[in-house]
């Protein structure tokens, strides 16, 4: 994807950026399983898009691109924040980002979260492993910047391995 920005600069970069995000969340949306219920929630000028699935059900060239592990047994957290505006395109923001994952017992996952730059399109994923029935309340704390008030985003899924 880099490389279509690469090949679409120049005047039109911040459009071919936004396109390539949009196009990537996109394919996101498409491989994922029909039990995934993404999140989006609109704080402030904000919107945080939060999703989690089972990460065989990427494309094996997006997996590799990412450096993400294909199994049925994994999951895949992804997170998105744009800003909003009224007069143009909403724009891919950086923010801080970390969370955590309980399962239904109450037992707390380890998700590390990591940042993926591709061009202006900003987003975060976090891998981890999953249990065939597995419900996890994942949630995830953002911070936009230095000067705003951290925000909370939540998401219950139900992880299916077999």
């Amino acid at each position: 994807m880099a490389l279509i920005v690469r090949q679409l600069s120049g005047k039109h970069s911040d459009l071919a950026r936004l396109i390539v995000l949009a196009v990537f969340v996109c394919l996101l949306i498409i491989t994922v399983s029909a039990s995934a219920t993404p999140v989006s929630k609109k704080i402030g000028e904000y919107t945080v898009h939060v999703n989690a699935f089972n990460s065989d059900t990427l494309k094996p060239s997006m997996a590799k691109a990412y450096n993400i592990v294909r199994s049925k047994n994994r999951g895949l957290l992804t997170i998105s924040v744009v800003k909003n505006s009224l007069s143009e395109n909403p724009k891919p923001v950086k923010a801080k980002v970390r969370g955590k994952a309980t399962n239904l017992t109450g037992q707390l996952k380890d998700i590390q979260i990591r940042e993926i730059n591709d061009g202006g399109a900003v987003y975060y994923i976090s891998e981890f492993h999953v249990a065939d029935k597995e419900v996890l309340d994942f949630t995830v704390y953002l911070t936009v910047n230095d000067n705003s008030s951290p925000f909370t985003v939540e998401l219950r899924q139900q992880f299916f391995t077999q």
